[in-house]
């Protein structure tokens, strides 16, 4: 049963992002506001399709943690479910640092090159960086939330990739505050999986941790920390090894 939900939502996704691609096409010319807004539908839909063919709900734990002013989200990388939420109910636009290729990508990079993220020209190595700082502060200025995942990849369920330094630096050079999330996508949604799994995901989000009179060192390990402690807070079953070692 789960073989065929998963086939009726993989349908439901392609019949909706193509005529989507297109409409994004005709709203280019509107304002960015309207242009996220207009094209965050489909992810919003995605979410919700997700729930009705397969059963994945969703809970958010910590919104009031949320912040009004500038901040850096780095998050927790499982699944492809969150980066369709993110954009679709953070209750601020959001703009995420991801690798320039992608606008290559028939309908999803079409739409994604529409909201003027933060995309990364790999090619000019050291250089590329310096484009996300500067770019990450416009961003900030103009009222969004840069996005990042630290790890650089969905990692399974109960495990731990590096977290790299990238959110950390950007934070620490505009003077940006971080916010953690943490979540458990991967239970219901695994990377490369065809196959969903109904259940209910929980999206928590920490305290804000400061990014002045910490070194960018610092600030990810303390980033780390609240992440990873908290994944063993929202599956405890995942990490039972290292409570037995």
């Amino acid at each position: 049963m789960a073989w065929l939900r998963s086939l009726l939502y993989m349908v439901f996704l392609i019949v909706t992002v193509i005529p989507y691609a297109f409409a994004c096409l005709l709203w280019a010319p509107l304002p960015l506001h309207w242009r996220y807004k207009l094209t965050v539908g489909w992810p919003r839909l995605a979410i919700w399709g997700a729930r009705f063919f397969c059963g994945i709900r969703w809970q958010v734990k910590g919104a009031e943690n949320l912040p009004d002013g500038p901040a850096v989200l780095l998050s927790k990388h499982q699944s492809a479910w969150e980066t369709l939420f993110f954009p679709a109910h953070m209750p601020r636009e959001v703009c995420f640092v991801y690798k320039k290729e992608l606008h290559m990508v028939p309908f999803f990079g079409w739409g994604l090159a529409l909201l003027r993220m933060i995309p990364i020209d790999r090619s000019k190595g050291r250089d590329a960086f310096e484009q996300v700082i500067k770019q990450g502060q416009q961003r900030m200025d103009e009222g969004r939330w840069p996005l990042l995942f630290p790890e650089g990849t969905r990692v399974p369920p109960g495990k731990t990739a590096r977290f790299k330094m990238g959110g950390a630096l950007l934070a620490s050079r505009t003077g940006a505050a971080v916010i953690p999330v943490a979540h458990n996508a991967g239970e219901c949604w695994r990377r490369n999986a065809f196959v969903k799994r109904p259940g209910l995901i929980t999206l928590s989000i920490g305290p804000t941790i400061e990014s002045q009179g910490l070194t960018p060192e610092e600030l990810n390990a303390k980033v780390q920390a609240w992440i990873e402690g908290e994944m063993r807070q929202l599956n405890p079953e995942r990490y039972a090894q290292e409570r037995s070692a």
